[in-house]
């Protein structure tokens, strides 16, 4: 791309372009999807093209020049004012002899000014070492205004719909948990597991990716707290069930049964705050193209990422880097799975209900499925623990399932709840299969609810 082509949609392109945007209503519902104020140069341009997107946003056609008069008496600054006025006389007067021209090119206009701001927000992500990053933002940038599909089309799509296998899903170890997710969590799909520190949150992601792999599936683990070998021998652990710390047992039999998995996992390791979504998007297209296709993305855990948005508040940072995660998910349309802290109130609690969850609302409302793995201190000494369901878009929340916890080598047994925890209870991990069947081991949700409401009133 040469300096020419980036200067060739100067002010002069920029005016016509408006004057297509003011006159012409067709045209601004067909790129109001890719448009922004930040794309023009001129400050009088800025606001003439937000004004013409707040009014399309709330009436779904262009403002007249009446209206924009109106607002424009609102404006403080006599210099600006004056400006606007004149660029709109300039707009509105604009010959029509070019404006198809501006129209077709408009789409290009807008991925270059794209490119741009990419390359001006690189040079932050240059001076910290995140050429992934850099990457993603340029790709990102080529590719603005590529999207032609206008969705799912209802009334022509009807065998789309459906198709067989519409919904691919990966399984997890837990029966209870694939029948209320119907088979496990599906492509596109975000799961989130909130826990207090030290109660096995990572643990769990090995044993969803342990599982997976086990089942021929190709994961890659992302760890932002724990080095990438000491992640390798807890899946080491997992495989072999022997605890993570007896070494010397440990490493002959991991050498005896690693090779014969069916599935591939790569464990990745950045340092806590040094990468964004964007360094994780890149990493999984760099696995990809050495011919690793992944399946499962497990996360340890996401709120340890950088926020490609430079904030003062670090909500702000985490509402973004949850959305750009589960943006992520459907973009590759795979399953990411991962861990959250809950504040200092949920890690007392018996069962770690949603408002316990540390910045809990805007993380459940952004995933498919949220569930909290609680285990006080009593539970880790006795190897014990519940898992609540939070939120389930495939089916019932509320529920809650009692754990044991074996985190030595990461295996959770899952258990109807019980506080005895007694044997007729028991359920056996799903089977290793490479389809969940959905026809065996049913369990009665109405017991479970019965369980559920018994144990509400025994803690009244």
């Amino acid at each position: 791309m040469t300096l020419q082509t980036l200067n060739q949609y100067g002010t002069e392109f920029q005016i016509k372009a408006i004057s297509s945007l003011l006159t012409h209503k067709e045209f601004l519902t067909n790129i109001h999807d890719i448009i922004s104020e930040e794309y023009f140069e001129k400050g009088a341009h800025k606001w003439i093209i937000k004004e013409i997107v707040k009014y399309y946003d709330k009436y779904h056609t262009t403002p007249s020049l009446e209206v924009l008069k109106v607002e424009l008496q609102k404006i403080d600054n006599d210099v600006l004012k004056i400006s606007i006025k004149e660029e709109l006389k300039q707009a509105y007067v604009s010959s029509d002899d070019d404006l198809k021209y501006v129209q077709e090119e408009f789409t290009n206009f807008c991925r270059n000014q794209q490119l741009k701001k990419a390359l001006m927000s690189s040079v932050d992500l240059l001076k910290a070492g995140d050429f992934d990053g850099i990457r993603v933002l340029v790709d990102g940038a080529l590719k603005a205004g590529q999207d032609k599909n206008v969705g799912h089309e209802y009334n022509k799509d009807i065998e789309e719909r459906y198709r067989e296998n519409s919904r691919t899903v990966i399984p997890t170890p837990w029966d209870r948990i694939n029948e209320l997710l119907q088979g496990g969590l599906g492509n596109g799909d975000f799961g989130l597991i909130f826990g207090n520190p030290g109660g096995g949150k990572s643990w769990s992601l090995v044993a969803l990716g342990g599982f997976a792999v086990r089942l021929g599936y190709n994961v890659l683990h992302y760890t932002l707290e724990l080095g990438e070998d000491y992640v390798g021998k807890r899946y080491d652990a997992f495989f072999t069930q022997i605890p993570v710390n007896k070494t010397d047992e440990l490493k002959p039999k991991a050498e005896e049964i690693i090779p014969k998995l069916p599935g591939q996992l790569i464990i990745k390791e950045y340092p806590t705050g040094r990468a964004t979504i964007s360094t994780i998007e890149s990493h999984i297209a760099k696995v990809a193209n050495m011919g690793v296709k992944p399946d499962l993305v497990l996360i340890d855990y996401v709120d340890l990422l950088s926020s490609r948005k430079r904030t003062r508040e670090r909500k702000e940072e985490i509402d973004d880097i949850y959305g750009s995660t589960k943006g992520l998910a459907r973009e590759l349309n795979i399953p990411i799975w991962s861990v959250s802290q809950v504040n200092r109130a949920g890690a007392k609690d018996e069962i770690i209900e949603g408002d316990k969850a540390a910045g809990s609302y805007d993380k459940l409302m952004i995933t498919d499925f949220s569930m909290s793995l609680s285990r006080k201190k009593e539970d880790k000494v006795k190897g014990t623990g519940r898992f609540h369901i939070m939120k389930n878009r495939y089916g019932m929340d509320g529920l809650t399932f009692a754990v044991k916890a074996d985190t030595a080598t990461g295996h959770f047994e899952v258990h109807n709840y019980s506080t005895d925890l007694e044997e007729d209870e028991y359920v056996a991990p799903a089977t290793q299969t490479n389809k969940f069947d959905t026809d065996t081991d049913k369990f009665d949700k109405q017991l479970l609810r019965q369980k559920l409401e018994g144990f509400r009133e025994d803690l009244k």
